[in-house]
């Protein structure tokens, strides 16, 4: 689960894209993890699904084993794991947990999703 830190300046899209519109942002994650233990990997499979789902081609998910890098640690200020950050768009955000919660995930990332809700007649309707 060794991940290679990658370090991009912020670049003119992704400012544009971060202050346009919600539907069209770039969204740049770091999930920090601990090892290969059942948490992590949970946390990981999650956030996937999560940003395959409702971010298609618009993230970079980066995760980082802050055993292999601890050097991280300290400079996200990182005091438990799994620990989301998100960089982009801003503001930044942390969210800790194994984001299992999609719901909660959603709206700390500020994604709103668009889909329809059915809502289902009451069982006991009465006929007139």
């Amino acid at each position: 689960m060794s991940a290679r830190p990658v370090m991009r300046p912020k670049t003119k899209v992704a400012e544009i894209a971060s202050d346009g519109d919600p539907e069209k942002a770039q969204y740049r994650l770091r999930l920090f993890v601990t090892g290969t233990t059942p948490r992590s990997a949970r946390a990981i499979r999650n956030i996937r699904a999560i940003c395959e789902e409702n971010l298609f081609g618009r993230y970079e998910l980066e995760v980082i084993d802050i055993y292999q890098h601890p050097e991280h640690v300290r400079a996200e200020q990182i005091i438990v794991t799994p620990t989301l950050v998100k960089h982009l768009p801003q503001p930044a955000r942390k969210l800790i947990g194994d984001l299992s919660d999609t719901a909660r995930v959603l709206a700390a990332l500020d994604i709103v999703v668009h889909r329809p809700i059915f809502v289902r007649p009451p069982e006991n309707e009465h006929a007139a």
